[in-house]
């Protein structure tokens, strides 16, 4: 096999080694493997297919996370090459230039990703050199769980029971061990792409946070699952206590696959059978991602438009005053503002938090959910092309599974109950850390003197509420009473 024509190994949301069917079946024929990563970032321009452009947050964790790749290619005598342009032209490049005789990817079930992956497959078929795609992204494939009409399921729990019912997803791939790689292949430098932030540098709080790459990855889920998962379905709704797995940046990176997911914590489940009720909450949790997933590949502008189409027609305001106060951590609400700094510093907001910050932004503030997944979309190192939209629409009532409009968070109540003592208001608005439990979450509430005792004045040092609950509330409910009457 030493003069076997090398494979082209095409990387793109899987920036790892293990459980990479492509990189494995490459790696198993003994012929030199070339990994490549395309940046194709001007389909739109040509008029040809492109995959959304990516937000700040998650160009920054696409540095850091083919920085790791590109080490573990070379720590088993592979190379990672990176070149910019249409991801067809690109690859038939480069396999010309290597004599490559095939070039090999992963899957992604969403409509821009399989055109392009289309137009690729068409180029290098005109060179005469094969091509072949393996699954990699999900648990189950969008076309294995369909409805009589031929449809994806549109509620949650009926589709996670199906996706449960077909049995456990095939084990994970080993990484390779050793790779023959070739030399003399041209490769452009990660840090002329200009992912991170240089002026300014808004970057401190996610490199404080995080560590990308697939070998975090591995360790986040083996920390998770070997301590913080045993009070998983309690503290995953408590903001003030570290119960969340935090593997979501990983997982939209490909840096840990679902598959690796899946079987480790049924392993875990196993080994401690008392946890095997958080591990399922957790594993749901995972199926919710591929609900979103399956969700995109029926409806490839779920970002754009509302799934339901009545929603077509809801009176939503615009204000960029109010949506700048949003987005700026000072709509008063001490809950709201709290998860607004947490995702501008970390890049990552908690989930129970997201959804009283998504309430806030659509029903108090009667402001279009697109407006705020666009602003989530470019702020986490998370965004997801099915979960950001689809969580967002789930919110605003206009999408799948979803919660009734007329459900309006309460930001008092669901810090009262979900931020008791006010710990992680304290940890984000420190300007308010002095205020008592009972006033942290209503500051406006405080007399002027216990005001004055926590250093805090209104509409100086801690704005007064931009919008009062009850009216905002009853605004909401006024706007959706609208909308079911023209239907």
């Amino acid at each position: 096999m030493a003069n076997a024509q090398p494979v082209i190994v095409w990387f793109r949301d899987d920036l790892r080694l293990s459980d990479h069917p492509a990189l494995h079946e490459a790696a198993s024929r003994g012929a030199p493997v070339v990994g490549l990563y395309v940046r194709d970032e001007q389909g739109r321009a040509l008029k040809s297919p492109a995959a959304r452009p990516l937000g700040g947050a998650t160009r920054w964790w696409l540095a850091q996370s083919l920085r790791a790749l590109s080490n573990s290619f070379e720590a088993i005598g592979g190379r990672l090459v990176l070149r910019t342009g249409p991801a067809a032209s690109v690859i038939a490049a480069v396999a010309r230039e290597t004599n490559a005789g095939a070039v090999f990817w992963n899957d992604i079930a969403q409509a821009p990703h399989q055109a392009i992956a289309g137009d690729v497959e068409s180029a290098l078929a005109s060179d005469g050199v094969d091509s072949e795609i393996f699954p990699g992204d999900l648990l189950v494939e969008p076309k294995s769980i369909r409805n009589k009409d031929n449809r994806g399921l549109r509620v949650f729990t009926p589709f996670w029971r199906r996706v449960q019912g077909l049995g456990d997803p095939p084990k994970p791939l080993p990484a390779p061990k050793r790779l023959t790689s070739i030399s003399g292949i041209a490769s452009e430098a990660l840090d002329d792409w200009q992912l991170e932030p240089i002026r300014p540098d808004w970057a401190g709080g996610l490199r404080e946070t995080w560590t990308p790459g697939e070998a975090a990855a591995q360790a986040r889920l083996k920390a998770f699952l070997g301590d913080g998962v045993h009070a998983y379905t309690d503290d995953r709704d408590r903001p003030d206590r570290d119960g969340t797995s935090r593997l979501s940046p990983h997982l939209r990176f490909g840096e840990i696959s679902p598959r690796q997911l899946w079987h480790a914590a049924r392993f875990a489940a196993a080994e401690h059978p008392r946890s095997a009720g958080d591990i399922d909450k957790f594993l749901s949790e995972l199926g919710w991602r591929e609900f979103c997933r399956h969700l995109l590949f029926d409806v490839p502008d779920l970002a754009d438009r509302n799934l339901q189409q009545h929603f077509d027609a809801f009176p939503w305001k615009r204000d960029a005053r109010a949506l700048k106060a949003w987005q700026r951590s000072l709509t008063g609400y001490p809950i709201v503002d709290a998860g607004m700094r947490e995702l501008w510093h970390t890049g990552v907001m908690h989930n129970r938090v997201r959804m009283v910050v998504a309430s806030f932004l659509v029903k108090h503030l009667l402001i279009d959910w697109r407006a705020g997944e666009q602003w989530f979309w470019d702020t986490l190192v998370d965004a997801d092309a099915g979960s950001n939209p689809a969580n967002w629409q789930w919110v605003a009532g206009s999408g799948a599974d979803a919660a009734p409009y007329f459900r309006v968070f309460n930001p008092i109540l669901q810090g009262e109950k979900f931020d008791p003592d006010g710990g992680y208001v304290r940890r984000w608005v420190p300007e308010l850390a002095q205020l008592s439990n009972d006033l942290i979450h209503q500051p406006w509430t405080a007399t002027p003197i216990e005001l004055a005792s926590a250093g805090v004045e209104l509409g100086k040092t801690y704005p007064q509420p931009i919008v009062d609950h009850k009216q905002g509330r009853e605004r909401a409910l006024a706007a959706y009473a609208k909308i079911r009457r023209s239907n």
